[in-house]
């Protein structure tokens, strides 16, 4: 009885609703109630969103909700539903307000003291990370990167010395400027499962390291849209334990690095100018 509540939709409630990432049977039976009953819905991209309800046969008014207008609309949809009007939004796939400008929609509903509640379902991000045969223990979700090149590289500097597993999305055709980016800021042997339109007939998932990744696509072109998970830093603990950078970079060159490559790796992790530990070098 207490679930059948639950699943009651009402009115003056704003219902987040997790649609396919691809394979449309992934859709779920309470999903499908909260679209078929709601009063309106708001969709990232009203055509793609009509024609799945059109395949399942559900016909409800549409408005229009994205980055661009969110503003705007946000407070439009704020007021019907406290006008006693259920919404439920949608993205394009996957799970509204991760990565999304639902998350907006979420605040300003929660600053107005509107309900909302979640109908869980499809996320790319965890799909890849459980495909990706790394940690999933910890880790963190990044999304898109930034277009800016200073601000792609600032971010990416500070994931450098990130320990747990990270799940990044990117489009094909910024796939392989990506991977470059990557192998500059966390080197060539890291870790990197790159998956590609999960839930679909062409699902693929590649397991390889950063650099034959790289090498890979130098001879292939990215195809659809990607989740990419990489492996975190397994040397932070190893600087966290020796926190001396010329001892640091000796244990480095003792495993067979070059004393240039030991010496940057150390004063990488440590966050020291790498001419301050060829001083203590020296100083010997």
């Amino acid at each position: 009885m207490r679930s059948e509540e639950k699943n009651k939709v009402v009115g003056g409630m704003l219902y987040l609703v997790a649609t396919p990432i691809g394979n449309l049977s992934d859709i779920s039976e309470r999903a499908l109630k909260v679209l078929s009953e709601v009063d309106f819905i708001a969709a990232e991209d009203t055509r793609n969103t009509l024609r799945m309800l059109t395949h399942f046969e559900i016909s409800k008014p549409l408005v229009s909700y994205f980055e661009h207008n969110k503003l705007e609309r946000g407070e439009q949809i704020a007021e019907r539903i406290e006008s006693g009007e259920s919404c439920a939004l949608v993205t394009d796939a996957g799970t509204p307000a991760i990565s999304d400008p639902g998350e907006d929609l979420v605040r300003l509903c929660a600053e107005r003291g509107i309900p909302v509640t979640s109908i869980p379902g499809a996320s790319a991000g965890i799909c890849a990370l459980t495909l990706s045969a790394l940690s999933t223990v910890r880790f963190c979700f990044e999304g898109f990167l930034p277009q800016k090149k200073s601000e792609r590289r600032e971010r990416l500097a500070r994931l450098a010395a990130e320990e747990r597993t990270m799940i990044f999305h990117e489009a094909p055709h910024k796939l392989k400027d990506t991977l470059d980016d990557f192998v500059k800021t966390f080197g060539e042997s890291r870790r990197i499962a790159l998956c590609r339109e999960l839930t679909k007939l062409n699902e693929e998932v590649m397991r390889v390291t950063l650099g034959e990744a790289v090498e890979y696509y130098r001879t292939n072109d990215p195809r659809g849209e990607y989740v990419l998970v990489v492996d975190g830093n397994k040397e932070v603990k190893k600087a966290a334990v020796v926190s001396d950078p010329k001892e640091l970079a000796e244990s480095y060159m003792e495993e067979g690095m070059s004393k240039m490559d030991a010496v940057k790796k150390a004063a990488k992790e440590l966050g020291v100018p790498k001419n301050d530990i060829y001083k203590l070098f020296n100083n010997d």
